[in-house]
Protein backbone atom coordinates (compact mmCIF):
# COMPACT_ATOMS: atom_id res chain seq x y z
CA UNK A 1 0.00 0.00 0.00
CA UNK A 2 1.37 3.44 -0.91
CA UNK A 3 1.42 6.38 1.50
CA UNK A 4 -1.36 8.04 -0.52
CA UNK A 5 -3.55 4.92 -0.27
CA UNK A 6 -2.89 4.65 3.46
CA UNK A 7 -4.07 8.26 3.96
CA UNK A 8 -7.40 7.64 2.21
CA UNK A 9 -10.28 6.81 4.55
CA UNK A 10 -11.53 3.18 4.23
CA UNK A 11 -14.97 4.42 3.18
CA UNK A 12 -13.51 6.53 0.38
CA UNK A 13 -11.45 3.55 -0.78
CA UNK A 14 -14.61 1.42 -0.77
CA UNK A 15 -16.68 3.84 -2.88
CA UNK A 16 -13.86 4.91 -5.19
CA UNK A 17 -14.94 4.95 -8.84
CA UNK A 18 -12.65 5.03 -11.87
CA UNK A 19 -14.27 6.74 -14.88
CA UNK A 20 -14.51 4.60 -18.02
CA UNK A 21 -16.69 6.87 -20.14
CA UNK A 22 -19.34 9.49 -19.45
CA UNK A 23 -21.81 8.03 -16.97
CA UNK A 24 -19.86 4.76 -16.54
CA UNK A 25 -17.35 3.89 -13.81
CA UNK A 26 -15.49 0.87 -12.51
CA UNK A 27 -15.28 0.09 -8.81
CA UNK A 28 -14.34 -2.81 -6.58
CA UNK A 29 -15.66 -4.27 -3.34
CA UNK A 30 -13.59 -3.69 -0.20
CA UNK A 31 -12.67 -6.44 2.25
CA UNK A 32 -12.83 -3.81 5.00
CA UNK A 33 -16.62 -3.60 4.49
CA UNK A 34 -17.31 -7.30 4.04
CA UNK A 35 -20.55 -8.61 5.54
CA UNK A 36 -21.74 -12.16 6.19
CA UNK A 37 -22.46 -12.51 2.46
CA UNK A 38 -20.92 -9.96 0.08
CA UNK A 39 -20.24 -6.32 0.99
CA UNK A 40 -22.07 -4.20 3.58
CA UNK A 41 -25.19 -2.88 1.84
CA UNK A 42 -24.53 0.64 3.10
CA UNK A 43 -21.41 0.90 0.96
CA UNK A 44 -23.27 -0.49 -2.06
CA UNK A 45 -25.86 2.26 -1.72
CA UNK A 46 -23.18 4.88 -1.04
CA UNK A 47 -21.32 3.79 -4.19
CA UNK A 48 -24.44 4.18 -6.33
CA UNK A 49 -24.99 7.63 -4.85
CA UNK A 50 -21.33 8.50 -5.46
CA UNK A 51 -21.86 7.85 -9.18
CA UNK A 52 -24.66 10.42 -9.23
CA UNK A 53 -22.50 12.94 -7.37
CA UNK A 54 -19.64 12.36 -9.87
CA UNK A 55 -21.84 12.82 -12.93
CA UNK A 56 -21.13 15.83 -15.14
CA UNK A 57 -24.85 16.62 -15.43
CA UNK A 58 -25.55 16.69 -11.67
CA UNK A 59 -28.04 19.31 -10.49
CA UNK A 60 -28.28 20.13 -6.80
CA UNK A 61 -27.83 17.81 -3.82
CA UNK A 62 -29.29 14.41 -2.87
CA UNK A 63 -32.89 14.47 -1.71
CA UNK A 64 -33.88 10.78 -1.95
CA UNK A 65 -32.18 7.47 -2.69
CA UNK A 66 -33.82 4.06 -3.14
CA UNK A 67 -31.50 1.09 -3.52
CA UNK A 68 -32.81 -2.33 -4.61
CA UNK A 69 -30.54 -5.30 -3.96
CA UNK A 70 -31.31 -7.59 -6.89
CA UNK A 71 -28.65 -10.24 -6.26
CA UNK A 72 -25.66 -10.87 -3.98
CA UNK A 73 -22.74 -8.60 -4.89
CA UNK A 74 -19.69 -10.79 -5.47
CA UNK A 75 -16.25 -9.83 -4.22
CA UNK A 76 -14.25 -8.10 -6.94
CA UNK A 77 -14.81 -5.53 -9.66
CA UNK A 78 -18.13 -4.07 -10.73
CA UNK A 79 -19.36 -1.45 -13.17
CA UNK A 80 -21.68 1.41 -12.25
CA UNK A 81 -23.82 3.26 -14.80
CA UNK A 82 -25.74 6.44 -13.93
CA UNK A 83 -27.94 8.65 -16.08
CA UNK A 84 -30.42 11.44 -15.42
CA UNK A 85 -33.91 10.44 -16.52
CA UNK A 86 -35.39 13.92 -16.27
CA UNK A 87 -34.11 17.33 -15.24
CA UNK A 88 -36.48 20.06 -14.12
CA UNK A 89 -35.73 23.57 -12.92
CA UNK A 90 -35.18 22.52 -9.30
CA UNK A 91 -35.04 18.71 -9.31
CA UNK A 92 -33.40 15.88 -11.19
CA UNK A 93 -34.35 12.19 -11.38
CA UNK A 94 -31.71 9.46 -11.74
CA UNK A 95 -31.33 5.80 -12.69
CA UNK A 96 -28.22 3.96 -11.46
CA UNK A 97 -27.11 0.34 -11.98
CA UNK A 98 -24.33 -1.80 -10.52
CA UNK A 99 -23.34 -4.65 -12.82
CA UNK A 100 -21.14 -7.74 -12.57
CA UNK A 101 -20.57 -10.23 -15.39
CA UNK A 102 -23.11 -8.36 -17.52
CA UNK A 103 -25.90 -8.76 -14.92
CA UNK A 104 -27.50 -6.16 -12.66
CA UNK A 105 -26.79 -6.93 -8.99
CA UNK A 106 -28.14 -3.68 -7.52
CA UNK A 107 -29.92 -0.65 -8.90
CA UNK A 108 -31.16 2.65 -7.56
CA UNK A 109 -33.35 5.60 -8.26
CA UNK A 110 -32.30 8.93 -6.85
CA UNK A 111 -33.60 12.47 -6.75
CA UNK A 112 -31.32 15.47 -6.44
CA UNK A 113 -32.58 19.02 -6.01
CA UNK A 114 -31.65 22.64 -5.57
CA UNK A 115 -32.70 23.52 -2.03
CA UNK A 116 -33.94 26.97 -1.09
CA UNK A 117 -34.81 28.70 2.15
CA UNK A 118 -38.46 28.17 3.14
CA UNK A 119 -40.61 27.78 6.22
CA UNK A 120 -39.18 24.90 8.29
CA UNK A 121 -40.68 22.63 10.95
CA UNK A 122 -39.63 19.23 12.33
CA UNK A 123 -42.44 17.20 13.90
CA UNK A 124 -40.22 14.29 14.94
CA UNK A 125 -38.71 14.70 18.38
CA UNK A 126 -35.04 14.36 19.27
CA UNK A 127 -34.85 11.69 22.01
CA UNK A 128 -33.39 12.62 25.38
CA UNK A 129 -30.41 10.29 25.65
CA UNK A 130 -26.96 10.19 27.30
CA UNK A 131 -24.05 11.75 25.48
CA UNK A 132 -21.85 9.53 23.33
CA UNK A 133 -18.90 10.29 25.63
CA UNK A 134 -20.84 8.77 28.55
CA UNK A 135 -21.38 5.43 26.78
CA UNK A 136 -19.13 2.45 26.17
CA UNK A 137 -17.94 1.21 22.79
CA UNK A 138 -19.86 -1.61 21.12
CA UNK A 139 -17.78 -4.79 21.18
CA UNK A 140 -16.82 -5.78 17.61
CA UNK A 141 -15.18 -9.16 18.31
CA UNK A 142 -16.85 -11.86 16.24
CA UNK A 143 -18.87 -9.32 14.23
CA UNK A 144 -18.66 -8.87 10.42
CA UNK A 145 -15.67 -6.79 9.22
CA UNK A 146 -17.81 -3.79 8.21
CA UNK A 147 -18.68 -3.06 11.85
CA UNK A 148 -15.04 -2.23 12.60
CA UNK A 149 -15.41 0.89 10.46
CA UNK A 150 -17.98 2.38 12.84
CA UNK A 151 -17.80 3.69 16.37
CA UNK A 152 -21.16 2.55 17.84
CA UNK A 153 -22.32 3.40 21.36
CA UNK A 154 -25.67 1.88 22.26
CA UNK A 155 -28.20 3.43 24.60
CA UNK A 156 -30.56 0.48 24.14
CA UNK A 157 -31.38 -2.21 21.59
CA UNK A 158 -27.88 -3.67 21.36
CA UNK A 159 -27.36 -6.68 19.10
CA UNK A 160 -28.62 -9.89 20.74
CA UNK A 161 -29.30 -7.99 23.96
CA UNK A 162 -32.42 -8.06 26.08
CA UNK A 163 -35.37 -6.49 24.16
CA UNK A 164 -36.94 -3.42 25.74
CA UNK A 165 -40.35 -4.35 27.13
CA UNK A 166 -42.01 -1.21 25.75
CA UNK A 167 -40.09 -0.85 22.45
CA UNK A 168 -38.87 -4.40 21.73
CA UNK A 169 -37.38 -3.78 18.27
CA UNK A 170 -36.02 -0.29 18.95
CA UNK A 171 -32.32 0.60 18.98
CA UNK A 172 -30.89 3.97 19.93
CA UNK A 173 -27.20 4.55 19.43
CA UNK A 174 -24.57 7.17 18.72
CA UNK A 175 -22.45 6.31 15.68
CA UNK A 176 -19.79 7.71 13.37
CA UNK A 177 -17.18 6.51 10.90
CA UNK A 178 -14.06 4.91 12.36
CA UNK A 179 -11.54 6.40 11.98
CA UNK A 180 -13.51 9.67 12.24
CA UNK A 181 -14.44 11.19 8.89
CA UNK A 182 -16.32 14.45 8.17
CA UNK A 183 -19.97 13.68 7.45
CA UNK A 184 -21.21 14.09 3.87
CA UNK A 185 -23.95 12.55 1.74
CA UNK A 186 -21.89 9.48 0.88
CA UNK A 187 -21.08 8.62 4.50
CA UNK A 188 -24.62 9.45 5.64
CA UNK A 189 -26.06 7.09 3.01
CA UNK A 190 -23.88 4.29 4.38
CA UNK A 191 -24.64 5.11 8.02
CA UNK A 192 -28.37 4.88 7.31
CA UNK A 193 -27.85 1.15 6.75
CA UNK A 194 -25.61 0.63 9.80
CA UNK A 195 -28.49 -0.52 12.02
CA UNK A 196 -28.49 -4.25 12.77
CA UNK A 197 -31.52 -6.17 11.44
CA UNK A 198 -34.52 -5.65 13.68
CA UNK A 199 -35.20 -9.38 13.94
CA UNK A 200 -31.87 -9.75 15.76
CA UNK A 201 -33.00 -7.14 18.27
CA UNK A 202 -36.35 -8.83 18.89
CA UNK A 203 -34.92 -12.36 19.10
CA UNK A 204 -31.39 -13.43 20.11
CA UNK A 205 -31.26 -15.92 17.26
CA UNK A 206 -29.09 -15.83 14.14
CA UNK A 207 -31.07 -16.46 10.93
CA UNK A 208 -30.24 -15.65 7.28
CA UNK A 209 -31.37 -12.12 6.34
CA UNK A 210 -30.89 -9.67 3.50
CA UNK A 211 -32.06 -6.16 2.69
CA UNK A 212 -34.32 -6.14 -0.37
CA UNK A 213 -34.96 -2.42 -0.76
CA UNK A 214 -33.68 0.62 1.16
CA UNK A 215 -34.93 4.20 0.84
CA UNK A 216 -33.25 7.20 2.44
CA UNK A 217 -34.60 10.74 2.53
CA UNK A 218 -31.97 13.43 3.11
CA UNK A 219 -33.40 16.34 5.11
CA UNK A 220 -30.13 18.23 5.61
CA UNK A 221 -28.06 20.07 3.03
CA UNK A 222 -24.29 19.90 2.60
CA UNK A 223 -23.74 22.91 4.86
CA UNK A 224 -25.63 21.23 7.71
CA UNK A 225 -23.70 17.99 7.20
CA UNK A 226 -20.41 19.89 7.20
CA UNK A 227 -21.40 21.46 10.54
CA UNK A 228 -21.58 17.96 12.06
CA UNK A 229 -17.96 17.35 11.12
CA UNK A 230 -16.65 14.18 12.78
CA UNK A 231 -19.13 14.24 15.68
CA UNK A 232 -21.26 11.21 16.49
CA UNK A 233 -24.79 11.22 15.10
CA UNK A 234 -27.78 9.68 16.85
CA UNK A 235 -29.65 6.84 15.17
CA UNK A 236 -33.06 5.54 16.26
CA UNK A 237 -34.39 2.44 14.48
CA UNK A 238 -37.49 0.29 14.93
CA UNK A 239 -39.64 -2.25 13.09
CA UNK A 240 -43.37 -2.19 12.43
CA UNK A 241 -44.02 -5.76 11.26
CA UNK A 242 -42.45 -9.21 10.93
CA UNK A 243 -44.12 -11.99 8.96
CA UNK A 244 -44.18 -14.32 5.95
CA UNK A 245 -40.43 -14.05 5.50
CA UNK A 246 -40.13 -10.26 5.46
CA UNK A 247 -39.86 -7.42 7.96
CA UNK A 248 -39.46 -3.67 7.74
CA UNK A 249 -37.30 -1.08 9.45
CA UNK A 250 -37.71 2.67 9.91
CA UNK A 251 -35.06 4.98 11.33
CA UNK A 252 -34.23 8.58 12.11
CA UNK A 253 -30.73 10.05 12.12
CA UNK A 254 -30.02 13.20 14.16
CA UNK A 255 -27.09 15.52 14.74
CA UNK A 256 -26.22 16.25 18.35
CA UNK A 257 -27.62 19.77 18.01
CA UNK A 258 -31.08 18.41 17.18
CA UNK A 259 -31.07 18.60 13.37
CA UNK A 260 -32.94 15.75 11.69
CA UNK A 261 -30.41 14.72 9.05
CA UNK A 262 -32.24 11.83 7.39
CA UNK A 263 -35.02 9.29 7.68
CA UNK A 264 -34.75 5.83 6.20
CA UNK A 265 -37.00 2.84 5.52
CA UNK A 266 -36.21 -0.65 4.31
CA UNK A 267 -37.74 -4.07 3.77
CA UNK A 268 -35.71 -7.14 4.77
CA UNK A 269 -35.93 -10.82 3.84
CA UNK A 270 -35.47 -13.36 6.62
CA UNK A 271 -35.44 -17.14 6.64
CA UNK A 272 -36.41 -19.41 9.52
Amino acid sequence: MTNNEASVHPLDQSVNLKPLEQGVWQGATSSAYANMVGPFGGTTGATLLKAVLCHQQLLGEPLALTVNFAAPVADGNFEVRARPLRTNRSSQHWWVEMMQEGEVVAFATAVTARRRETWTSTEANLPEVPLASDLTFFEKAGRPPWTRNYDMRFIDGELFGEPNKNEPSQSRLWMRDEPPRPLDFVSLAALCDAFFPRIYIRRPKLVPIGTVSLTTYFHADQQQLAAVGTDHILGVAWANHFGKGFSDQSAEVWSNDGTLLATTHQVVYFKE
